[in-house]
């Protein structure tokens, strides 16, 4: 048995990397063996994680930047290539949830935070990553934080299920127009976690909490580390047949 490392040589963009799924895709990917390019709004975060990482002999690069900015995203995507020599793979886990709030009463400043971070935000990583991963003989492979709430309406905002929606439409896109130039794009159905986001919206609708439970058929929420794992096997090798697939970690939310 092969003891190397999953993602041995690789160099993973992971944004959102400053808290909850993303954080702890950090630790994993970098366990894993990869170079990790951590992309967040909070930069003093984000650099303390990225020195936790190298101090423990692992390899990461901190990138303050925010997914609605296209400019930044580039400078972020170009920051991989001078720093490691590739991009191999991408985890667009950043996010903006609201709940509690009807369709009607949504401030159009809410709507269109969310729209950005979650739609535009993906759609501002995927155009340069992809730009990147073209050029190279390997390909690369890309994962993008959907939801339960891609699939159905569950609790959350009418905003934010709208946004997750796209973001599946846009990896379904995406996996097919590029699925011969040998890079891979897939989803992770993400059911209730708990982030620090997930806090905030539960500090603010506490009776949300027993829904979002409820929802799944284990009757519980997940940890950031048990959705990073999956978004990590979606970038290995291992899943080198699995692509333009919206992929449950839900605790069986979509099962029933």
């Amino acid at each position: 048995m092969s003891n190397q490392k999953t993602l041995s040589g690789r160099v993973a963009m992971i944004t959102g990397a400053s808290s909850g799924i993303g954080e702890a895709a950090a630790y994993a990917f970098a366990d894993e063996g990869a170079a990790v390019v951590l992309v967040a709004r909070r930069g003093e975060r984000l650099r303390a994680l990225a020195g936790k990482i190298n101090d423990s002999g692992g390899r990461a690069l901190a990138v303050e930047g925010d997914v609605t900015d296209s400019g930044r995203m580039r400078e972020a995507v170009e920051a991989a290539v001078e720093t490691y020599g590739v991009l191999d793979c991408a985890f667009n886990n950043a996010g903006y949830a609201t709940a509690g709030v009807p369709l009607h009463e949504i401030d159009d400043d809410v709507f269109r935070r969310t729209m950005d971070v979650n739609v535009g935000g993906v759609w501002n990583c995927m155009r340069h990553q992809i730009a990147v991963m073209l050029r190279q003989p390997s390909g690369g492979a890309i994962v993008n934080t959907a939801s339960v709430a891609a699939t159905r309406a569950t609790g959350a905002s009418a905003a934010y299920v709208a946004a997750k929606h796209a973001v599946l439409g846009l990896t379904r896109a995406a996996a097919a127009d590029y699925g011969t130039a040998g890079i891979r794009v897939n989803a992770l159905v993400v059911g209730a976690t708990r982030t620090e986001m997930m806090e905030e919206v539960l500090s603010q609708h506490a009776e949300l909490e027993e829904r979002f439970a409820a929802d799944a058929v284990q009757k519980r929420m997940a940890s950031p580390s048990e959705v990073a794992e999956a978004a990590l096997w979606l970038c290995s090798d291992r899943a080198s047949f699995v692509t333009g697939s919206a992929v449950p970690v839900d605790g069986g939310a979509t099962a029933v």
